[in-house]
């Protein structure tokens, strides 16, 4: 993929990842573990793969205040002005709407891609394929683009996207209906109608474009972002975010603008893609044993033991973890925090690390 000068990137680097506790705190959230034992961590890898069809200047990194460091430390060579700082988390609207305003203010013609920090890619070549494809439509067509991955299973962890099939040969499609995540039996009919794809959250579009879209579906952001931009590259622009983030809403950009716009496309796409949004995700694309048991971490004995992760922290005591007998568990094994959990039951792995902060604060969260 040619590194074209109006091409832009947006990495989402802002969450807190609380289904991923107690390996992610808010303090040092998932998209800045090496989660994958690979030796990076997922914002490491996510920031090579856009630097493989972007020019480093055109890409854009944004996080919480509080992770600027991380991602200085993590990222040394990255430009300091194309990180940007949100003082308060208001979901991903918001900080669409400032990274699309410093792009639009440096160049009117752009046309960029937005991507969360965190997720999985096994065929990067595939996907920057979709990426070109999509980019080239965008900066012809005054469109809203998502990349769609195509269903494995009727998953009811994703949102779904229906498709209108096309009269031409082309692979980008209008969309039909976005669908929240839905019951296990509704993701099952989903699957058999073969129109539908789960929503990887990565889209494209010209910033032109995403700006009406603002102008007509978010009218309020935009003023906000639209007054703001004055300030933008100056020694004022944080003053002025902090004061614009305290009156912006808190919105996604699905439900603020995809679900409601009506030049809303979409890609069928396949590149190995996973959100790694949870435990059981990561599970699932984990290499395993003979008894399907994932294991990340020293010195752990396992002794009749099925279907199991087990992910333990490197330990300075030499700790180890013997498991006897059991079956299907999520075990995470922190210095200060030890989560064992039924691999059904990981969807309250999120309610567990609220409980927790309401009683300790921020201390085990």
């Amino acid at each position: 993929m040619e590194k074209n000068k109006n091409n832009y990137a947006i990495i989402m680097a802002g969450g807190v990842g609380s289904r991923f506790w107690p390996a992610s705190r808010s303090t040092y959230p998932k998209q800045f573990l090496d989660i994958l034992g690979t030796g990076k961590t997922l914002m490491q890898q996510t920031y090579e793969r856009f630097l493989k069809a972007f020019l480093p200047e055109n890409i854009f990194i944004v996080t919480n205040t509080a992770y600027i460091k991380l991602v200085k430390d993590q990222l040394p060579n990255m430009p300091v002005d194309r990180i940007l700082g949100e003082p308060t988390a208001k979901n991903t609207a918001a900080c669409i709407a400032y990274a699309s305003a410093k792009i639009h203010k440096l160049n009117t013609h752009a046309a960029c891609i937005v991507a969360p920090s965190d997720h999985l890619i096994l065929d990067e070549a595939k996907f920057l394929g979709y990426v070109e494809e999509g980019l080239k439509y965008a900066h012809k067509n005054p469109s809203l683009v998502t990349l769609g991955i195509m269903p494995s299973r009727p998953d009811t962890g994703y949102g779904y996207i229906q498709y209108l099939e096309n009269e031409t040969d082309s692979n980008i499609h209008k969309v039909k209906t976005f669908t929240e995540k839905p019951t296990l039996e509704i993701a099952k009919t989903f699957i058999e109608s073969g129109d539908f794809l789960w929503n990887a959250g990565i889209f494209i579009w010209s910033v032109s474009s995403i700006k009406k879209a603002f102008k007509q579906h978010l009218p309020e952001q935009y003023d906000l972002f639209e007054n703001a931009a004055q300030s933008l590259f100056t020694e004022n622009e944080a003053e002025t975010i902090r004061a614009f983030y305290e009156q912006c809403k808190s919105i996604s950009i699905d439900y603020g603008i995809m679900e409601k716009a009506q030049n809303v496309y979409v890609i069928p796409s396949e590149f190995g893609w996973s959100d790694l949004g949870t435990w059981t995700s990561l599970y699932e694309i984990s290499e395993k044993d003979e008894n399907n048991n994932a294991v990340k971490g020293k010195n752990v004995f396992l002794y009749n033991v099925e279907g199991c992760l087990v992910n333990k922290a490197e330990s300075i005591n030499g700790k180890i973890i013997a498991l006897k007998s059991v079956k299907d568990l999520i075990i995470v094994d922190t210095p200060d925090v030890l989560l064992i959990c039924d691999i059904n039951q990981e969807q309250e792995v999120k309610q567990i690390a609220t409980d927790i902060k309401i009683k300790f604060n921020e201390k085990y969260t």
